[in-house]
């Protein structure tokens, strides 16, 4: 076991393990440290604990010394100084240019070095802008390229939730979240509707999609068939989180009957033979790439090969067919008497190659 403490740079970033060298450190503390970029200042956001050995990545850097007033004022200073630099590198950035779209300055603590940070749609030349800011600040320079989710956790801002940006306030980490989420939760698939302020999918999808996957796999879908205590009936909505389905019954003309809710254990899912539905039908999209893969077999002809059949036992239609294949590859004869010539070459099959092709 090894004590720690965790320290924050920034609201929204991941808390990091520091050796506190035997200091009581209370949480919310400001405190120096010393990281890979130099001196900066954190908040401590975990006070001293004793965690596992395996949690902790070797080496681990040590607290310098609880912040003092002087060092909040540098830090005031630092702010300024990084709104004088940003507005600096934007004017560089159009006289050299670049394609890029420049996202905030920041300072470390000890004015050691200027990190700039910057989006682009693709790889991005900026060495002479480099040599043109270091010749300016008279400090060490580096650009560093983000994503757009990156770019809305820096800047921060509202959702269409009216609360502040999950990334910019409590995530650490970005989950992948795709479309089949908002599918399965019954979403709008329009894209403003399911987007967060980077234009990507919204992050919300993941939380509860966990809840979604257990319940769906117990019910029904709609238009199945499920049988309840008031006879069968065919799915006409269903509300996945609660448990809850409303079921249809047709009337004795075959029309639209009444509607009845049931919640998860008062019905049982039937297959198209009526019988009770043990496991619930996997997706088209599942199904797809096996088909995939059986076609592309047939169309190389790595198919499996008939069996040999002995002649006795063929029948007379297949001696039939037999004779007639090979009645047609006998030669006709032209009318001089000459036979023609059938040894050309015959033209490739259809999805062949050809040298030069």
């Amino acid at each position: 076991m090894i004590e720690i403490i965790g320290v924050k740079f920034s609201s929204g970033g991941k808390a990091y393990y520091f050796d506190p060298k035997g200091m009581q450190i209370e949480n919310g503390t400001h405190v120096l440290v010393e990281t890979a970029r130099g001196v900066e200042m954190g908040k401590v956001v975990i006070p001293n604990k004793m965690v596992d050995e395996s949690e902790v990545v070797p080496p681990l850097k040590p607290i310098l010394r609880p912040a003092t007033e002087q060092d909040f004022r540098q830090a005031e200073e630092n702010k300024e100084l990084e709104k004088e630099a940003f507005n600096i590198a934007v004017e560089q950035i159009a006289q050299h240019k670049l394609e890029m779209k420049l996202v905030s300055a920041e300072y470390t603590f000890d004015r050691s070095k200027i990190l700039f940070y910057f989006t682009a749609d693709g790889r991005v030349d900026f060495r002479e802008l480099v040599k043109s800011l270091a010749s300016m600040f008279r400090t060490r320079i580096e650009l560093r390229q983000i994503g757009v989710r990156d770019e809305a956790r820096q800047l921060g801002s509202l959702g269409i939730c009216g609360r502040f940006l999950c990334c910019s306030t409590f995530l650490n980490d970005f989950q992948p979240v795709s479309i089949k989420m908002a599918k399965e939760q019954g979403l709008s698939l329009n894209p403003t509707k399911i987007s967060g302020a980077c234009g990507r999918l919204m992050c919300c999808l993941q939380y509860e999609q966990d809840a979604y996957e257990d319940m769906l796999a117990k019910m029904p879908k709609r238009g199945d068939k499920v049988e309840t205590p008031d006879g069968v009936g065919i799915v006409a909505e269903t509300a996945t989180l609660k448990g809850q389905i409303k079921v249809r019954f047709p009337d004795e003309s075959g029309e639209n009957g009444r509607l009845e809710t049931y919640v998860l254990g008062d019905f049982q899912a039937l297959d198209k033979n009526g019988k009770v539905r043990l496991e619930r039908p996997k997706d088209k999209e599942e199904e797809e790439p096996a088909y995939e893969m059986m076609t592309s077999e047939e169309a190389s002809g790595e198919s499996e090969q008939k069996p040999a059949v002995n002649p006795e036992q063929e029948s007379k239609q297949d001696k039939g067919n037999r004779h007639r294949r090979h009645h047609r590859r006998r030669p006709k004869k032209s009318g001089n008497g000459e036979k023609k010539n059938n040894d050309e070459k015959p033209a490739p099959q259809q999805g062949g190659y050809s040298n030069g092709y």
